[in-house]
């Protein structure tokens, strides 16, 4: 059985990549220079102060410390969370990668002020927000962790 130790590491690798990721961009794009991948796909250079889809990005500067505290005490409950359920693996891959995405832009918050983000998606004119490999783990254990709990027992489900 899985410790909880193991879903840490999950974590742990997932903040390496990410920085690795935005530490190679940092170094190689200019901030708001578009570099051409695909029809469909865009590397740039931005940075969020706000959260996902630039939310209260336009604020003062508050919002900063009010994102970077959620998402400590989100990361703290899912270490508690894992040292329950370690066993779960579904439930525990889905916490980790979110604990590992949050921790990975906390990191931006406090070097930055804002959240390193490079990947621009495209499609007939409309623009996704750019984004990074921290909220890309967020996003896909946020999925997983909805259908770890639609699909778990009674027993397996996280508290209400």
């Amino acid at each position: 059985m899985p410790k909880a130790g193991h879903w840490y590491g999950l974590a742990g690798l997932v903040i390496v990549l990410d920085q690795l990721s935005k530490w190679v961009v940092l170094n190689h794009i200019e901030y708001g220079q578009t570099i051409y991948v695909a029809p469909f796909w865009n590397w740039v250079l931005t940075f969020n102060p706000g959260a996902a889809f630039s939310f209260l990005a336009d604020q003062p500067g508050w919002q900063r410390w009010f994102f970077t505290v959620l998402a400590l005490a989100v990361s703290g409950w899912i270490a508690l969370e894992l040292r329950k359920h370690p066993g779960q693996k579904l439930l525990s891959f889905a916490l980790a990668l979110i604990m590992g995405g949050a921790l990975g832009n906390v990191i931006d918050r406090l070097r930055f002020g804002a959240v390193v983000d490079f990947v621009q998606w495209h499609v007939a004119g409309y623009y996704w927000p750019a984004f990074n490999v921290a909220d890309s783990a967020i996003t896909v254990g946020a999925i997983l962790l909805l259908f770890s709990q639609l699909t778990a027992t009674d027993n397996n489900k996280l508290p209400q």
